[in-house]
């Protein structure tokens, strides 16, 4: 496994999945396609919003290296990308995100009710297109990966106090937020293969899914918005606890603890202030504690590939570890 190569990009790992990625392209505008006008005018801002289709990607590499086709894949890894989709666009309604990758959001451009229905919408119409399929398994699979999900975002409501959340608490939030689906798509890459390899594509994706998280906290204090396309700092100035401010919290002061506090408490925190704590979390160990987390998960994630055989597409997984670990934005 250790032949991953360095500098990993998105479209070194696409390369071999473009055709299929067209198509799953096609499919989700074929799938979301309505006649009513406002929904059509929404649809047309999603399409253009659509990002990186990561999550589709990964399901056609599985689907490739487990040696056991699946001829429904396009037609999965869609469904995948339109409930990620579904997603993003509850998640900036409650958030109450204005920009996503640059672009208006669904809330600010239309509304927020507007943004919860066609959420709404975007769910139902995976959920139509997956008792299509005629096939328990992979709505089994969605199912359970959509209330994960819910229940993440509930958990993540929930986090009222910053300076208390444990890791624990946090490791059970960015699993269901974030690796649930992540590993529901490489579940559904290898709903043809034995129970065993399955499983183990199951547990690749739940640690490439925390890993991916992880990686996001860091980037979000380490990158500059040239390179990630959001300010520095941008969860501190949303309140958002993550695991470099959880590492560091117990080995600060009580005076920097009530740093952190006041920019937690504060509804637009300055920049000097939100600037000031990303170097006591670094100074703490932080940054460097979740870089090693990040690390180990990862390394679990290509232990479990183990299970398949020798080839082009095992290691084009293996490099899918090097992506998100490696990546800047």
């Amino acid at each position: 496994m250790s032949s991953a190569a360095v500098g990993v990009t998105l479209a070194d790992l696409q390369a071999g999945v473009e055709a299929d990625l067209e198509l799953v392209r096609d499919q989700i505008r074929h799938l979301i396609a309505a006649d009513f006008g406002l929904i059509a005018e929404v649809n047309a801002h999603l399409l253009r919003m659509q990002g990186k289709m990561f999550r589709p990607t990964l399901l056609l590499l599985v689907n490739r290296a487990v040696q056991a086709p699946d001829p429904r894949a396009v037609r999965l890894a869609a469904v995948v990308e339109l409930i990620h989709l579904a997603t993003l666009v509850h998640d900036d309604s409650v958030d109450h995100s204005v920009l996503r990758r640059g672009m208006p959001t669904i809330n600010s451009l239309f509304s927020h009710q507007v943004s919860v229905i066609m959420g709404d919408y975007l769910y139902s119409r995976a959920v139509i297109e997956l008792v299509d399929l005629s096939d328990l398994a992979p709505l089994r699979v969605m199912s359970r990966v959509t209330n994960e999900m819910t229940i993440g975002e509930m958990r993540q409501l929930l986090a009222h106090d910053p300076l208390t959340f444990s890791e624990e608490s946090y490791d059970l939030l960015i699993r269901a937020k974030t690796a649930s689906l992540i590993s529901g798509a490489c579940e559904c890459g290898a709903l043809e293969a034995s129970p065993e390899v399955r499983a183990a594509m199951a547990r690749f994706g739940n640690a490439l899914g925390m890993a991916f998280q992880i990686v996001d906290d860091l980037l979000d204090l380490t990158e500059v918005e040239a390179v990630t396309g959001k300010p520095s700092g941008h969860d501190l100035r949303e309140h958002k606890v993550t695991l470099p401010l959880i590492h560091a919290l117990p080995r600060l002061t009580t005076e920097q603890r009530g740093e952190i506090a006041a920019l937690m408490a504060a509804p637009a925190p300055a920049d000097d202030r939100v600037t000031r704590v990303i170097k006591l979390v670094a100074d703490a160990g932080g940054i460097d504690y979740a870089r090693r987390r990040a690390q180990s998960l990862a390394e679990q994630a290509l232990a479990e590939l183990e299970c398949l055989p020798a080839g082009p597409g095992r290691e084009r997984l293996a490099q899918c570890v090097a992506f998100v670990t490696e990546r800047r934005r």
